[in-house]
Formats: C-alpha cells, sequence, structure tokens
C-alpha cells in the first residue's frame, strides 16, 4: 500500500496534501505538510499513528501552534493538528479536557463551574496539549501547579496514563517532550471558589496582557525563555533591538520579547532575527538567551 493512499484509507478525516502551514500557525508563516490530517477522536488518532508507523511515514503533532515556528521548507510526512478534539468535562473539582481543546476555553469552563487555581491561564492561546507538552505558564502560574495526569500516545500506540511525577514537569519543559508521546487529554485539580472574584481576576490578567502584548499582530507569542536573573523584554530593549525589523518580522515595539508579523514574514525571517538577537544579547551581555518558541520543519531548498 503506498502511503499516498492515506487519503483513501481514512475517509472520515480530514486530510490535505500540501497543505502550507501558515494558513494555521500563529505567526502565519511556515512551509507545507506532505499530509495534513484533523482527527476528531482518540480512536482516528490511534489509527492514523499505526498507519504512519505502517508505512514508515515521520508523524509530527501540532496544537493550537500558537508557540510554534515551522520553517519554510515545511513537515515531511504526516501532521496531526488536534484542534477537532476538544471535549471539557468536569467531575466535583477536576477539568478534563481533550488536547485540542483551547486553554482558555478549559478555564472559561473551570470559571463557570467556581474552581478556581486556572485564573492564571485565562489569556494563554495555546491548546490543553501544548500546554502540558511545555509547562505554560503566565502571571506566576504554571500548568504543572493544576495538572495532575495527561492519558498519551506513545510513538509505538499504546495508551498509557501519565501521573504528575510521570510529567516530570520543569520550566516550560515536560517528559513528553522527551518520549514523544502524543497527549490525548489532561485533568486538572482546582479548588471551590467564588465564581464572581474568579471571573474578575480573569478579567484583570487579561486587561494586563492586552496592555503589555502586541495581541493585535501576528506572533509567536513570548520567543525566549526568562534567563536566570534577568528579564529577556529589558535586555532586548537595552541592546537596542526593540523595533528592529527583519524582512517581514519585527521586534514588538509594544513587548520587546515578542517578534511579530508586520509584512508577510517568512520563518526564515523569524529564525535570522531570533539568531541576531541570541548574538547581541551574548556579546553585550554574556547571556545565552534560548528560545521558548517550539522551532519544527525543515529548511527551504535553496533555489
Amino acid at each position: 500500500m503506498m502511503m499516498e493512499d492515506i487519503v483513501t484509507v481514512f475517509p472520515a478525516v480530514t486530510i490535505l496534501r500540501n497543505e502550507p502551514l501558515a494558513h494555521y500557525t500563529h505567526t502565519k508563516t511556515g512551509g507545507p505538510a506532505d499530509f495534513l490530517a484533523f482527527p476528531t477522536n482518540i480512536q482516528e488518532t490511534k489509527s492514523l499513528l499505526a498507519y504512519a508507523n505502517q508505512e514508515k511515514l515521520p508523524v509530527t503533532v501540532v496544537g493550537n501552534a500558537s508557540n510554534l515556528i515551522v520553517r519554510d521548507g515545511g513537515i515531511r510526512g504526516l501532521v496531526m493538528i488536534l484542534t477537532k478534539m476538544n471535549h471539557i468535562t468536569t467531575d466535583g473539582q477536576t477539568v478534563t479536557a481533550e488536547s485540542g481543546a483551547a486553554l482558555i476555553e478549559a478555564t472559561k469552563v473551570a470559571q463557570a463551574h467556581s474552581l478556581t487555581g486556572f485564573e492564571f491561564a485565562a489569556g494563554i492561546p495555546g491548546s490543553v496539549g501544548g500546554a502540558i507538552f511545555m509547562n505554560a505558564g503566565a502571571y506566576g502560574g504554571e500548568i504543572s501547579e493544576v495538572a495532575i495526569s495527561a492519558e498519551v500516545l506513545t510513538p509505538e500506540g499504546e495508551i498509557r496514563t501519565l501521573n504528575q511525577k510521570e510529567l516530570d514537569f520543569g520550566y516550560r519543559h515536560s517528559s513528553v517532550q522527551d518520549y514523544h508521546d502524543i497527549i490525548l487529554t489532561a485533568t486538572f485539580a482546582l479548588t471551590p471558589g467564588d465564581g464572581k472574584a474568579i471571573q474578575a481576576k480573569m478579567d484583570d490578567l487579561n486587561a494586563r496582557r492586552a496592555a503589555k502584548q502586541p495581541l493585535d499582530l501576528p506572533s509567536c507569542g513570548s520567543v525566549f525563555k526568562r534567563p536566570k536573573g534577568h528579564y529577556t523584554g529589558q535586555l532586548i530593549q537595552e541592546a537596542g533591538l526593540q523595533g528592529l525589523k527583519w524582512g517581514g518580522a519585527q521586534v514588538s515595539t509594544k513587548h520587546a520579547g515578542f517578534i511579530v508579523n508586520i509584512d508577510h514574514a517568512t520563518a526564515t525571517d523569524y529564525l535570522e532575527l531570533i539568531h541576531h538577537i541570541q548574538a547581541v544579547i551574548l556579546k553585550e551581555d554574556n547571556v545565552q538567551l534560548e528560545t521558548e518558541v517550539r522551532i519544527i520543519g525543515e529548511e527551504p531548498t535553496a533555489k
């Protein structure tokens, strides 16, 4: 069976050929995926992985593509975007969400059930799966503080439930990154609270986010991890790099820790600007900035 048959093997699944990933990333950049699939449930995801393994087709899983740069050469093999797997349920003081659910929606469900502890994530634009993968955080909170388990699909096709210890959370890290598992669902343990007070806190954090971050322009969110003893945005500002344009990309004039797409930027524009910032900060401050954004895909072929 030829791997091109994947489209006909899974007639119930939306699968696109040679699809530009720029249509899905928050930067509006990125080359094509050979095959881009949108499974709607765990069984479809498991079947797609089994088929890809059988056909020796590389597999890449993408959540909401918010903290992601896909190189301009695109991604070979099968890419799965899980945003159609987005059910969220509650049980007492826990919220369980499928990995493609928007993290913001999970916080809204928590608020609707007067559950507190999730407010810090009210404005994080990623998916639940991406938040587990990256141990997303904001405003003093991290996913590791509320996530108690995640159901994952291993590269070999086995479904496992990982507890908090097995998820091995660290700063913008989880064990899922090391073992290349596909996150299927996540469960969060919260605390009973006052719904109005929870909403007020979420509103306050979202207002602060809107005041400080360039939410009106395409970006990949916070580009760099915070180096010990420093603030990334401050380092970039003091180096005179805020507002710097590189092709169609620019260091945000609103928040120097963000790079925005102001004029049909390419992923290459983003990556070259990132490397330039890293080189300047290393030279001027002797600080090695590490990327927080996930960078995947292939370099474009030379013309």
